[in-house]
């Protein structure tokens, strides 16, 4: 193994005093000195320019179309519908130019490598090119800006009257649920009355905290619009569910949101990718810590009918621990609606 690393190092050595040579003779190249270039090697420069323009070209599509179906995954949501098309044209818009430009600079080198008694041509400027390429961009990327800011406001503004409410709190390092229960009106709540037994901080002299209820994983009903309200309770997270195309910053002291209506059921997405230990889910993106990689919370849809004889069955914060309510001061009377 030490012999193998010297051999490597002479080999590096070597390649830097080959390379410190040629620059030296480029610049006195340049200097007017009669040393000149050697035409075979920069042929083959120029050559080689090519070759890794076929082989790298051909391996990127080869490996982008074999490996769609890993980095392009099913659509579960209406707004994911509107996210991919606006994702396709963005993709259409600049992987044309990225194809055209790159393709001409690794043209150009070859086409135009040295030859003894070439010079260059002089074009110091062309106002109407200049305005061409400026204007040009500046419209398409205002189109493709636009149309996203619409896509963005339509998911961040009001949700429709009937939307499931639920709130997701991001912690190190996990995710913790609150539905907002019958009344579809989530309790207000304190990061000062955070304690052990009331990880969320809810005040429980606000009524409407009464028929709140946390869940071990988020269900909800397919068809219907389903509002994610979402706050952070240490650091910055960031809530990412992939098969909704939906993503949104969970922000200590500032609140977020987002709305969507899924579209398939987690069975009809195990049977469309005959994968019967599919689950939709949500995932941290901001690096908030060590434990970073833990953050995942499952998202079950499920049909409406469903939905509802599943609400039927949870328990309210204060059903499982009636001493959290107003300090164990709530009236009897409160007790018995909630239960």
């Amino acid at each position: 193994m030490y012999g193998f690393l010297i051999a490597v190092g002479v080999l590096l050595l070597l390649s830097i005093i080959w390379m410190v040579y040629r620059i030296q003779t480029l610049v006195s190249v340049v200097k007017g000195s009669d040393k000149k270039i050697a035409t075979g090697s920069n042929k083959v420069n120029a050559i080689l320019f090519i070759v890794f323009l076929v082989a790298i070209g051909a391996l990127m599509f080869w490996y982008s179309i074999k490996e769609f179906h890993n980095y392009h995954l099913p659509i579960g949501s209406e707004h994911g519908v509107v996210t991919d098309r606006l994702f396709w044209i963005t993709m259409a818009v600049t992987g044309v130019v990225f194809l055209i430009t790159h393709v001409l600079l690794f043209i150009f080198p070859y086409k135009y490598q040295y030859k003894e008694g070439r010079k260059a041509s002089f074009y110091p400027d062309n106002n109407k090119l200049e305005v061409i390429w400026t204007a040009v961009p500046g419209v398409v990327l205002a189109g493709l800006v636009i149309s996203g800011w619409m896509a963005w406001s339509d998911i961040t503004a009001p949700a429709p009257e009937k939307a499931h409410v639920i709130e997701i709190m991001g912690y190190q390092f996990a995710w913790d649920v609150r539905y907002a229960g019958k009344d579809n009106v989530l309790g207000d709540h304190d990061y000062r009355l955070i304690t052990a037994s009331n990880g969320h901080g809810i005040d429980f002299t606000d009524k409407n905290s009464l028929d709140d209820f946390p869940a071990p994983k988020i269900v909800i009903p397919k068809g219907e619009p389903v509002l994610f309200k979402i706050r952070a309770r240490d650091v910055l997270h960031s809530v990412f569910a992939p098969h909704m195309r939906l993503k949104m910053d969970a922000v200590p002291g500032m609140p977020t949101r987002f709305w969507f209506v899924p579209t398939k059921t987690t069975e009809e997405m195990r049977a469309e990718l005959d994968d019967p230990e599919f689950e939709y889910e949500i995932a941290c993106t901001e690096i908030c810590g060590r434990g970073h990689f833990s953050m995942k919370k499952v998202i079950e849809v499920v049909e409406p009918a469903a939905y509802q004889k599943w609400l039927t069955e949870q328990k309210s914060f204060i059903q499982m621990n009636p001493a959290l309510a107003k300090g164990g001061e709530v009236e009897s009377k409160e007790l018995a609606e909630i239960k």
